[in-house]
């Protein structure tokens, strides 16, 4: 970018995080609608904050009432979606925050492009869950406005859905349940020492 230059103020990361006494990560649920991924981050969130640790939710239909509000659903504005919130978790994160996003991000690149800002502390939790199953799910009655073509550009329906390749944590959503799918989250992070 031409003419600006990033200002350092002196405090880094590691100065907020002892403030906080914690250390920030972002963990980015990605998977189907209806797959359960924002029911899990809200568990996880709320059993982080019961031990005392500060967590925030970045969640899809949340950030588009404001932040991306001028966004609507073809592949160049979910490219712009998610480019969004990965430069909002990374500040997030260097601000000492745990983060936890819950977005569909369809793309693999996409996530790829998030990974590679945070590193290490990315963790990718994929919610597999069918699209039969979510279809069945429809907790928002989307896939049947989709189906009835009162939705365009839905993923799984008219458009595709990337399945990671080397996530960190993979939730079967048709097997497990809400409290088994948070202990897989909240063990890996406590097993790798991040909490």
């Amino acid at each position: 970018m031409k003419n600006i230059v990033w200002h350092e103020h002196g405090i880094k990361r590691e100065d907020r995080e002892k403030v906080i006494k914690q250390k920030s990560f972002l963990v980015w649920f990605t998977g189907l609608s209806g797959s359960g991924k924002s029911t899990i981050a809200a568990g996880l969130q709320k059993r982080l904050i019961s031990e005392g640790k500060l967590v925030y939710i970045l969640d899809g239909d949340n950030i588009r009432y404001g932040l991306n509000s001028d966004l609507g659903f073809s592949e160049e504005h979910r490219v712009e979606n998610i480019r969004r919130i990965g430069e909002v978790s990374k500040l997030f994160v260097d601000a000492g925050v745990i983060t936890i996003t819950s977005f569909i991000s369809p793309y693999k690149k996409d996530r790829d492009n998030v990974r590679s800002k945070l590193g290490k502390d990315f963790i990718e939790v994929f919610v597999r869950c069918s699209l039969k199953e979510c279809e069945r799910r429809d907790p928002k009655g989307l896939y049947k406005k989709a189906r009835a073509g009162e939705i365009k550009d839905f993923t799984g329906i008219y458009h595709p859905y990337e399945e990671p390749e080397n996530a960190e944590i993979v939730i079967d959503s048709c097997e497990l349940g809400v409290e088994e799918s948070v202990n897989l989250v909240y063990d890996y992070l406590k097993d790798k020492k991040i909490i």
